[in-house]
């Protein structure tokens, strides 16, 4: 009995000191339901604001790119036109010419192009270079277009520069990530076996989607095309690579022009099996198997390789370098030649006969 009044007292006696507490607390102490003072914000550091009116400045003029493909009703022979895929791009100039990679847009039976102000344009194929993994589509905005996005250089491109790339991961239009340039010259494989070089390495998010949108410096520049990451879970690990501006400069114009990219031509008839053998005799370099008359190659007057009067091959130029390029394979020569336009004044730097020679020769256009 007397245990039961104790727990009783004491309990009376909580409630009096909580009620106290209650009745003496100070005003602020007390929830009144209302929101929370908000406390101002002040000025957005210098970077935020940069951000921002880069993003703001370049927006306008990448576009999402929607794909279709045909398919065909295996028991009706019926075909009809279902979406495929998305991707990126920018605009590339007034006339309304549209710059992504090529794999957005191969096996597409279509395409439409969204502006960002929500316009939905047919886009008609002008051309694609697989090598380089890219491509252009037009579309006709009756002069409304968006403004082409300023291009930079890429010999100026330095590792740890601060990067944006703006595109459709996901679907999700007009996503900004940023980042850095992680590393140059990187190189990735390509459609035919081929590798696609000199790539920039950035750890600015780049997922399914962003493929063909462009990658911008500080100076609101396009720098490089996006255009595939390294990741086993197909997400981004931050790790992207794009094509540099000097390569979509060369590229883009000719695929405007001719559907098509031809790279400059030598006129030399070379063979990878020929300059591996000869690296087994200590000899490294493209053998000159071959010179077509009337080429810059003929003109500079390189030698090829010929028969001698006893049946066997007698050693003629073999090319060591270009444009200030070593070449060991006849990869590594085609590579050096596609950093150069037709009509550029390369060095060529031959052995012949022991000997380096150099020689000057100036590229002609594939015909």
């Amino acid at each position: 009995m007397l245990r039961g009044l104790n727990t009783l007292l004491l309990l009376l006696i909580g409630a009096l000191v909580g009620i106290a507490l209650y009745a003496f607390a100070p005003v602020h102490l007390v929830w009144n339901g209302a929101p929370r003072a908000v406390t101002p914000r002040g000025d957005l550091a210098q970077s935020e604001r940069t951000t921002i009116e880069l993003f703001e400045a370049t927006r306008d003029s990448v576009v999402s790119i929607t794909t279709a493909g045909i398919v065909r009703d295996p028991w009706t022979r019926r075909t009809r036109e279902v979406p495929r895929g998305t991707g990126s791009g920018f605009v590339w100039d007034e006339a309304g010419h549209i710059v992504t990679n090529n794999h957005v847009v191969a096996g597409a039976s279509g395409a439409q192009v969204r502006l960002a102000d929500g316009r939905v344009l047919d886009a008609e194929l002008v051309g694609t270079d697989p090598r380089h993994d890219l491509a252009v589509l037009r579309v006709r905005a009756a002069g409304q277009g968006p403004e082409p996005l300023p291009i930079g250089r890429s010999e100026n491109i330095q590792v740890g520069q601060s990067v944006l790339a703006i595109g459709n991961p996901f679907g999700l239009d007009w996503t900004l990530t940023t980042g850095v340039v992680s590393a140059l010259d990187r190189e990735i494989p390509a459609e035919g076996g081929d590798t696609i070089e000199g790539l920039i390495q950035t750890d600015a998010a780049i997922n399914p989607g962003n493929s063909g949108g462009p990658l911008i410096d500080s100076a609101g520049r396009m720098i490089g095309v996006n255009t595939a990451i390294f990741s086993p879970s197909g997400s981004s690990a931050g790790i992207g690579f794009a094509v540099p501006v000097d390569t979509v400069n060369r590229v883009v114009p000719q695929l405007i022009r001719r559907g098509e990219y031809r790279p400059p031509v030598l006129g030399v008839l070379h063979d990878e099996r020929a300059n591996q053998l000869a690296r087994g005799q200590g000899v490294e370099g493209v053998l000159v198997l071959g010179v077509r008359p009337g080429t810059p190659a003929a003109s500079a007057g390189l030698r090829p390789a010929r028969r001698s009067a006893r049946g066997g091959i007698v050693l003629g130029d073999v090319i060591v370098e270009i444009g200030g390029r070593r070449v060991v394979s006849s990869d590594d020569l085609r590579d050096a030649l596609d950093l150069h336009r037709p009509g550029d004044a390369v060095e060529l730097v031959v052995l012949r006969r022991g000997e380096e020679v150099t020689l000057t020769v100036t590229l002609a256009a594939t015909g």
